[in-house]
């Protein structure tokens, strides 16, 4: 499954909102801890946002790779893919 624009948006959104960064200022591959100082406490909240908000189920595991929002916007398509 691939994600369109507004699922990505939608991502954008949850992510920015979890770690208060400013949208305008995430790229997709910026890192959150390293180029927003965000909280990786924040990592488990936005994997149970994610999974509210597209109905899909993310391993923990997962969490090593979602550390921009590239990796996230590809584990939500494989978790989508995978239901």
């Amino acid at each position: 499954m691939t994600i369109d624009e507004n699922q990505k948006a939608q991502i954008k959104e949850i992510v920015s909102e979890i770690l208060e960064i400013d949208p305008a200022e995430m790229t997709d591959t910026s890192l959150f801890k390293e180029d927003h100082d965000a909280d990786s406490l924040g990592a488990i909240e936005i994997l149970s946002a994610l999974e509210r908000a597209f109905s899909v189920e993310i391993d923990q595991a997962e969490l090593t790779r979602m550390v921009n929002l590239e990796g996230v916007i590809a584990v939500v398509a494989e978790a989508a893919a995978a239901k």
